[in-house]
């Protein structure tokens, strides 16, 4: 499997979890997936959300499910794909919303390293997927992992925006303080659910005039 590295600020906030007994079962249970069967994404980007967004520089968290279980589409962090990849329907359904609320023109592709750059942490509550099985490493300990993510984020930073998309999401982030960030709920992005309160919930704008608002530089949700 190679070695496990996370940015620095995450690797400090996050250090108890990485010698837990939970977090060394689980990376034990990985190193054996990896070798017997095809897992996304590779186990260098496993932690791709947390390096491209350093914990200080988090003003958005989006929280995904499961990595994407199709060949070449989860690179490790939630919604992207790399830009040679076909778009998925929730990203398009994404995508549509990103239009309609702030009349930004669909991209040709679909990485969204962009957004990371600018504070956008992607994160899905779980982190890795075995090949064409969606939910396969539910229950391994990356659900504990994640959860500790977001009471981190929760407990030393204030003003951030958490987009929850479907009720995945937003049991995930029951533990955010609501007096201390700003939460956006509605349905997931996936073609069964996005008629239902996704298309229309505006939550890019929503998110930028709470940002302005806090005198924090909003987020340019442009893709080029």
């Amino acid at each position: 499997m190679g070695t496990w590295t996370i940015e620095e600020t995450w690797q400090n906030q996050l250090k108890e979890d990485f010698s837990a007994k939970y977090f060394k079962e689980l990376r034990k249970f990985l190193e054996s997936e990896y070798k017997k069967k095809i897992i996304y994404p590779n186990s260098s980007e496993i932690f791709s959300a947390f390096d491209k967004t350093p914990f200080e520089d988090v003003k958005v968290v989006i929280i995904g499910q499961d990595p994407y279980h199709g060949p070449d589409q989860a690179h490790g962090m939630c919604f992207s794909v790399k830009p040679e990849v076909k778009i998925p329907p929730s990203l398009r359904n994404i995508f549509k919303e990103l239009q309609s609320d702030l009349g930004i023109t669909p991209p040709e592709h679909g990485h969204l390293i962009s957004w990371a750059e600018q504070g956008v942490l992607l994160l899905n509550a779980v982190l890795t997927v075995e090949e064409s099985k969606a939910g396969s490493h539910h229950g391994k300990g990356w659900e504990k992992f994640t959860d500790r993510v977001i009471e981190v984020l929760n407990k030393e930073r204030e003003d951030l925006v958490f987009l929850l998309w479907g009720s995945p999401a937003q049991k995930k982030a029951s533990k955010v303080d609501s007096n201390k960030h700003y939460i956006l709920k509605c349905p997931h992005p996936s073609p069964l659910a996005a008629y239902r309160g996704f298309f229309g919930s505006r939550h890019f704008s929503k998110t930028n005039a709470f940002l302005k608002s806090k005198g924090i530089t909003p987020i340019d949700w442009s893709i080029s």
